[in-house]
């Protein structure tokens, strides 16, 4: 007899563990199945784990400022369970964001203004004072090295910036992971690992289990994808899912690296993250006084899309995918170096390589499915670690609903936020929405 659950949730990442939480917090029997050794050791291991409020869409604003309250919180939120490996932290450096033309930073503030955002907005003199590394000029439009403007001399200065006081970063996105995985199993949630997911069963259209690699049948009547950059994969697999999304996900290669910082600048207890959209990159500390520098996806950035299989097959092998190039590392160390001319630029490249899980509009996907009994939690790469313990709530919220029978493509999920008390019409996260164009197509959201 196969073993059953009210709940099977495909992946224990950063957004997969909360949606376990959450639906056993309100009784529901879970399984999270993993293909992987641990929570959190897939793409999330990867994230770079900012905590940040600012998004092209006042939503988004809303749902990534009610989640500073969470990682602000953080034992408070895991219930202060014990986890043998000890727990994440939560790094308050703050949040800047400079002003430039590589960001509509004015549609920012307003968003910030109507959701109610704690902000500064700081001078060009201000930063400098705060970040004395730090060289104001603008360098727009984003260049590559190879560029032969790419050196050329700036002409004028950047405005400024806008400052969140409770942005930042968690110290170990993997290990937060598995910090939620333990405060779900303290409330009866259960984890499989090592378990690869082959096939969706369904009967009449209605979600009935998963088969794994194995041959291992587990029951559920409802069942969750949030499998990351296989979020596209594990979709196929579920009859007439894949067709009835509008808007799909696909793997993304994406590299992030670290330089060490100026000599005499204590940048990892005394830095700030920062995004950058007149160099197109965003940085943040790193351990061993480290810049961590990632790309913002500017138009002369090639984009790789991947088969996630094979990247995967490859990551600590022999593989080349998970290797950073060096075309990349340049472009994103030497466009620091425009803005922190003592950087210390390393001879090899240093940093992380992983997969983005990334919609077509970079909009996440939080919905339910045309079969009956089956959610998703994806596209979620790049912009959404910062969101995944309210999203895990407003998907246990969402999935709740549905199975109490509400429609959810005719009358919308309304989810209030616990903090703020705003609510966010959980239908501007549908698979069947048409591209949102006031998105950044990029890892801003």
């Amino acid at each position: 007899m196969n073993k059953t659950y009210d709940a099977i949730i495909i992946g224990a990442g950063v957004i997969g563990c909360p949606i376990a939480y959450e639906l056993a917090k309100m009784g529901y029997k879970t399984l999270n199945v993993d293909k992987l050794a641990d929570a959190g050791e897939g793409s999330t291991a990867g994230s770079c784990a900012i905590v940040r409020a600012h998004y092209s869409t006042e939503d988004g604003v809303a749902m990534a400022y009610e989640g500073f309250q969470y990682w602000l919180k953080w034992e408070e939120y895991l219930d202060h369970v014990e986890d043998e490996k000890g727990l994440a932290r939560y790094m308050n450096t703050g949040s800047i964001l400079l002003k430039s033309q590589g960001h509509d930073w004015r549609k920012v503030q307003s968003n910030y203004d109507a959701v109610g955002v704690k902000y500064e907005e700081w001078s060009i003199e201000k930063v400098k004072e705060v970040a004395a590394v730090y060289e104001l000029d603008e360098f727009w439009p984003v260049r590559r090295p190879e560029d032969p403007h790419f050196f050329d001399e700036p002409v004028k200065k950047l405005e400024g910036a806008l400052f969140c006081p409770e942005g930042g970063y968690m110290s170990d996105p993997a290990l937060s992971a598995h910090n939620i995985m333990r405060a779900a199993e303290a409330k009866g949630s259960e984890f499989l690992f090592k378990a690869e997911v082959v096939d969706i069963r369904s009967k009449d259209g209605q979600a009935v289990g998963i088969t794994l690699k194995d041959g291992t049948q587990i029951d559920a009547p409802v069942i969750v994808n949030v499998g990351g950059p296989h979020s596209y994969k594990i979709n196929q697999m579920a009859e007439g899912v894949y067709e009835g999304c509008n808007i799909k996900t696909k793997a993304l290669r994406h590299e992030v690296m670290h330089c060490p910082s100026p000599e005499g600048y204590d940048y990892y207890n005394d830095g700030y993250h920062t995004s950058d959209g007149d160099l197109g990159c965003y940085y943040r500390p790193e351990v061993g006084n480290m810049f961590l520098i990632g790309s913002e996806d500017p138009e002369c950035d090639p984009q790789e899309w991947v088969d996630p299989d094979e990247f995967y097959a490859g990551k600590g092998g022999s593989g080349r995918d998970n290797q950073l190039t060096d075309a990349q590392w340049k472009a994103q160390c030497y466009r620091l170096a425009r803005r922190v001319p003592t950087l210390q630029i390393p001879n090899q490249p240093r940093g992380v390589c992983d997969l983005y899980d990334c919609s077509d509009d970079w909009i996440p996907i939080y919905d339910k499915s045309d079969m009956k009994g089956f959610y998703m939690a994806i596209g979620s790469s790049g912009n959404q670690y910062k969101n995944a313990p309210i999203a895990g709530l407003m998907m246990a919220q969402l999935i709740d609903a549905c199975e109490k029978g509400m429609d959810h493509d005719k009358e919308p999920l309304q989810f209030k936020l616990p903090y703020t008390g705003r609510i966010i019409d959980v239908g501007f996260f549908s698979r069947k929405r048409e591209i949102n164009y006031n998105s950044s197509f990029s890892v801003n959201g």
